[in-house]
């Protein structure tokens, strides 16, 4: 069952997904190189390894599956040993009756396939899928948060209590300065280690964006925020408050002995899986400090602007603005939007060897191959436009301010686009429209904003309906209500000229996705995607800033020139059934 070259070649030619000219290069390579077609065309980066897993999947009359994003029932995850689900790269995923489906990367492990059949009784169903998918389905087996804390703690009551008992004397003072680094001796005690081990690993295997370390009276809270949304992870003891703090900031590097002002700093983990890179904010609260952690994946692939939710008009427009040499981007959007991931997506597009891309950030989130990225530091004078004043003498082609805040960094950017460079950077508005009056209120001359900035993305980030979905049609009250605030018959024509819905569909007969609780996903919702407005600059548009008019009056200027909100945006992603009605209001309420 092996795939010959030969095939490969064909199929690839006939999905066009590599040009006949590229196949014939990388063809040369292997022969030189003695290595196969397929390795070289995942070195050089020609097609992604899901596309030839694909391929092969549909040459071999084997299905595809992706469980990047799936969690599997314990159960059934557990029919495999983790032993052998590693040794094999092989993982059960889905169980029917007397059918077990397996996700596995070589499909002729006839040897393993028959050992489980014999083990369970059950007929095997294999199904080929990614390494990728792999990895993440084998993080699932490690036991749950609760079940993991319970023995932690349960042979461990005697060593807690000495910790707290210890982290109270150093904290209070009541240990002379000479014995202050028994705080130390504290972080590195072995239960203390554990639990945060077990903390970070279990927000790492739920795809958590922070962990939140909150003491209160009698408890400390833990909490995941989980695709935008903080959720209840987990109660611990409030008396190992202080050895946890004290672990944390050992190693974010922090002092030990600071309890009255906020401290922030920076550490990072890596593994054969992952490689992570954790932001830690320490703040003192009425009952001891409060820690927040932001995870930040180095490993992480870059996205495309199709994956992160652009497409249509909105990525016809995006498209345009990044070709022109020059002139300035804004992404704008409240925090955790989205914006930099955004910007980032766009210099992976532009990073080519004939250009110099520079960046100035606050914090550098994503390090990327041959891109030249600056970590602000106002501490020593290093700020935004300090930064930037450097960056315009180092020859660069394109920038990226991680953040206009004031006037000297907005008239700065202005000047380096309006002095030949491609600007792109970032603004804490509502919409696309808010961002002209936005800079207007930075005292920058309306005649320099209409001669520079070429493009404005707004947006917001909504959950994904996951697995199975409940469906229901709109009542006449939620279909008047829905009305107020978006031209449905205008979203249904658009709808309808790309055939996502039937001709004859109204808003009152169309059936809307809704989320499905089950056990693998709780709420019915996983992962998240964007949802944007793409205001490109027109000359009317220059005119109305010119006239000092208000985002209002932009923005039924932009929509009348075509622009769709982000509100309609998000409708027509619920009518597709990728999020609901009720998740697209939760996040464009303003």
């Amino acid at each position: 069952m092996r795939v010959e070259e030969s095939q490969l070649k064909a199929f690839i030619l006939d999905a066009g997904l590599v040009k006949p000219a590229a196949l014939k290069r990388a063809e040369a390579e292997a022969q030189s190189s003695h290595k196969t077609l397929r390795e070289v065309l995942l070195n050089t980066g020609s097609v992604k390894e899901e596309e030839i897993k694909r391929l092969e999947a549909y040459i071999l009359g084997i299905p595809f599956v992706d469980l990047s994003r799936e969690t599997i029932r314990p159960e059934v995850l557990r029919l495999i040993p983790e032993p052998l689900a590693r040794a094999n790269n092989i993982v059960a995923y889905r169980r029917d009756r007397n059918e077990l489906e397996v996700a596995m990367l070589d499909p002729d492990d006839l040897q393993t396939i028959e050992f489980i059949r014999k083990k369970e009784g059950v007929r095997i169903l294999p199904r080929l899928t990614t390494p990728e998918s792999i990895q993440k389905v084998l993080r699932q087996y490690q036991k749950t948060l609760e079940a993991e804390f319970g023995e932690l703690f349960k042979g461990e009551e005697k060593e807690l209590l000495q910790a707290k008992h210890d982290a109270e004397q150093v904290a209070s003072g009541g240990m002379p300065p000479a014995e202050a680094e028994e705080l130390k001796k504290l972080a590195e005690d072995l239960p203390v280690v554990r639990i945060v081990d077990t903390l970070i690993r279990h927000a790492i295997l739920q795809d958590a964006s922070d962990i939140h370390i909150e003491p209160a009276e009698k408890e400390v809270a833990v909490r995941y925020r989980i695709d935008g949304i903080l959720r209840d992870a987990m109660t611990l003891p409030r008396r190992i408050a202080p050895a946890l703090v004290a672990r944390i900031k050992v190693m974010a590097n922090l002092k030990l002995d600071e309890h009255r002002l906020p401290q922030d700093g920076r550490f990072k983990i890596e593994t054969p899986e992952y490689r992570i890179s954790f932001r830690v904010s320490i703040l003192p609260v009425f009952d001891g400090e409060k820690i927040v952690m932001r995870l930040l994946p180095e490993s992480v692939k870059g996205f495309s602007l199709e994956e992160l939710g652009f497409w249509g008009a909105n990525l016809e427009r995006v498209h345009r603005a990044i070709k022109r040499p020059t002139g300035i981007i804004l992404a704008t959007g409240p925090t955790g939007s989205g914006k930099t991931t955004t910007l980032y997506a766009v210099l992976e597009m532009l990073n080519t060897p004939a250009v110099n891309i520079s960046t100035i950030e606050d914090p550098i989130e994503y390090r990327i191959p041959r891109i030249n990225q600056t970590q602000v530091r106002p501490d020593i004078g290093l700020t935004f436009a300090n930064g930037l004043r450097s960056l315009l003498r180092q020859d660069p082609n394109i920038i990226m301010v991680g953040e206009i805040r004031d006037n000297e960094t907005a008239s700065l950017a202005i000047n380096a686009a309006l002095t030949g460079h491609l600007v792109l950077s970032t603004l804490h508005t509502n919409s696309a429209a808010g961002a002209l009056p936005r800079l207007l209120d930075m005292k920058v001359e309306p005649f320099l904003i209409a001669s520079t900035v070429t493009a404005i993305m707004s947006q917001r980030l909504i959950r994904r309906l996951h697995g199975e979905q409940d469906t229901a049609r709109l009542t006449v009250a939620e279909a008047a209500g829905l009305k107020r605030d978006a031209d449905l018959d205008e979203i249904f024509a658009f709808l309808k000229k790309e055939k996502a819905v039937e001709a004859k569909m109204t808003p009152e007969k169309m059936e809307w996705g809704r989320p499905k609780k089950s056990e693998a996903c709780p709420d019915g919702y996983k992962g998240r995607i964007g949802i944007h407005e793409v205001m490109e600059m027109s000359d009317t548009l220059r005119q109305l800033v010119m006239k000092n008019a208000t985002s209002d009056d932009i923005e039924k200027q932009a929509r009348n020139e075509g622009m769709i909100t982000m509100r309609e945006e998000g409708f027509i992603r619920a009518a597709q059934r990728v999020t609901s009605i009720e998740e697209v209001l939760r996040v464009t309420s303003e």
